[in-house]
């Protein structure tokens, strides 16, 4: 599970003393020698290369549509799977009580419209009073906001396609009564379309610095689709966004990338597929270095950092780090090491800049790849 730096060293700072605790001190060896440490030899890149996740397919454009009245469908001209341009007529109410109203609100409008002009010219002759004509005056515009909500109403018997697509489904048959807001009809444009999948809080912190941070600065990161019902099929994908929130039930957040369609093969929303994310394992800039946990600790900042060993003289240099994922007694470094470099990795919080110390006679190993198996 991934951790910030100061939560990841407060976990390392336990391991550490853990990995002290039911030991026998040992008599301090002669001054000459050195102190005696643990060390081991950083092994090549521990690079994750891929990652694999289930994901569905969405819709890039989605819309559910619905009338903003209630009343009884006179017209339903479209099927599911039927396509449609934008501003095309999908729908309609029967309109004969909502053209009864707005004739009734144009009556009053009309009524109060003629008083208030005539108003105008009474009250500029003293003929009425200023309170008599702001009467009419209020009346007239309360008629005009009526009226217009009225032909609002009128407007709202009629479903329009708000963009190009299709059909994917419709909730209703002609003639049925509809109430306000009910789901008539749901239209899709697949000509663009949406991947997702979801990502445990645990890989959350590491994989936006993975994939947000490296698709922002051109790295070698590289995302494919594939379906288990098209053998071979490999489509590249891009990246659009995270969610910053997680899902209640799941405690999952939701990575969204976007594809074309996959030539003659219709991909349609709702199908389920495998992302495979890749990062250019042969990028210097990419490499990350598996060390035991023990091997990190912090400075007076808490800074991150490990020590490093001579082999020449014998002495320790301290090498500022960052960190990556920690996983059980490892954790990945993303900088500050190289292949082929010695660090201490027990007893480093006993080590100073520049201390003599020796190497304890055991069989040494050079760090695991991430990747093979505990």
């Amino acid at each position: 599970m991934f951790r910030s730096p100061p939560r990841i060293l407060a976990t390392l700072a336990c391991i550490a003393l853990s990995a002290g605790c039911g030991t026998p001190p040992e008599a301090p060896p002669p001054e000459a020698a050195g102190r005696p440490v643990k060390t081991v030899v950083v092994s090549e890149a521990a690079t994750e290369v891929s990652r694999r996740f289930p994901a569905r397919i969405e819709a890039a454009q989605r819309a559910e549509l619905a009338f903003r009245v209630s009343g009884r469908i006179s017209e339903l001209s479209v099927k599911e799977g039927d396509r449609v341009r934008k501003g095309q007529t999908l729908a309609e109410l029967d309109p004969k009580d909502y053209q009864i109203a707005l004739s009734n609100k144009q009556a009053r409008f009309d009524n109060a419209r003629k008083n208030y002009n005539r108003a105008k010219g009474l009250v500029e002759k003293g003929h009425i009073s200023k309170m008599d004509f702001d009467s009419l005056e209020a009346e007239y515009k309360s008629a005009l906001a009526s009226l217009d909500a009225a032909r609002q109403d009128m407007a709202y018997t009629r479903i329009e396609a708000p963009f190009a697509g299709t059909i994917a489904s419709r909730m209703v048959d002609r003639f049925e009564e509809v109430q306000a807001k009910q789901t008539v009809l749901i239209l899709v444009d697949v000509s663009g379309l949406e991947v997702q999948f979801e990502v445990p809080e645990g890989m959350l912190r590491g994989f936006r610095s993975r994939i947000v941070d490296e698709e922002q600065r051109h790295r070698a990161v590289r995302a494919f689709v594939s379906f288990d019902d098209l053998p071979g099929s490999r489509t590249p994908i891009r990246f659009k966004e995270i969610a910053n929130q997680a899902d209640a039930n799941t405690q999952t957040f939701t990575v969204t990338y976007t594809m074309d369609q996959v030539g003659n093969q219709a991909v349609l929303p709702g199908m389920t597929a495998t992302v495979t994310v890749e990062r250019d394992s042969g990028d210097p800039e990419n490499a990350q270095f598996a060390i035991p946990a023990t091997a990190v600790i912090g400075d007076y900042r808490l800074n991150p950092r490990v020590w490093a060993v001579d082999e020449t003289t014998l002495t320790t240099h301290a090498r500022p780090v960052t960190l990556g994922e920690l996983r059980g007694d490892r954790i990945n470094v993303t900088e500050g090491l190289q292949a082929g470099m010695r660090i201490v990795v027990a007893g480093a919080s006993f080590v100073s800049e520049g201390m003599k110390v020796s190497l304890l006679p055991q069989h040494e190993q050079a760090a695991p790849r991430a990747s093979d198996p505990h």
